[in-house]
């Protein structure tokens, strides 16, 4: 069993930000795979189905970004899912835009939504890091952040996607650098 976790925020007008790219790989998955509907539950949108013989739960938590964590310690205990079998998919600044780098554990670097997940489920679970790059202009982190992707970066961003679907496979078997070499290099 594993879970997926897509970090975002809930409002209509946050849709297309940076912030919820997470939102956005999840709902790719769910849709490429077949996964059920989503169904309100754990504070969140939960989906469930097998992906290569797998079980996988995915779910969007609806607490907003800083509270993202409250929704994946309610559903572990559920599921009786160890962290180590949760996988969170996330906007980093600190990654070039359109690069991936899946790692297990460490620090949540200011992401919020990292740092809530931290705090209620430790830090032993992986992230799968999608590059979102820093501003080239003047502006703060958090509204960067908040701001929606500009047309040429969700023509990258659908390319992406389609290389996470393609390696879906390696990161279910949690090969982390080498899904981290193979979606970069597609």
């Amino acid at each position: 069993m594993l879970l997926f976790v897509g970090l975002g925020n809930p409002t209509p007008n946050s849709q297309n930000n940076r912030h919820n790219v997470g939102f956005k790989i999840v709902d790719s998955i769910n849709k490429e795979f077949g996964l059920s509907k989503q169904k309100p539950k754990f504070k969140g949108l939960l989906t469930t189905g097998n992906i290569k013989e797998k079980k996988i739960y995915a779910i969007k938590p609806l607490t907003f970004m800083n509270n993202s964590g409250i929704c994946i310690r309610e559903l572990l205990e559920y599921f009786k899912i160890d962290s180590e079998d949760v996988i969170v998919f996330h906007d980093d600044l600190d990654v070039e835009f359109g690069k991936i780098k899946a790692k297990f554990g460490g620090s949540d670097a200011g992401h919020n939504g990292i740092a809530s997940i931290d705090k209620f489920i430790g830090k032993d679970y992986s992230r799968v890091r999608i590059g979102i790059g820093k501003p080239k202009e003047k502006i703060s982190s958090a509204d960067y952040v908040l701001n929606d992707f500009s047309e040429e970066e969700n023509e990258n961003l659908e390319k992406i996607t389609k290389n996470i679907i393609d390696s879906i496979s390696i990161l279910i078997d949690k090969k982390l650098d080498l899904f981290s070499s193979t979606v970069n290099n597609n």
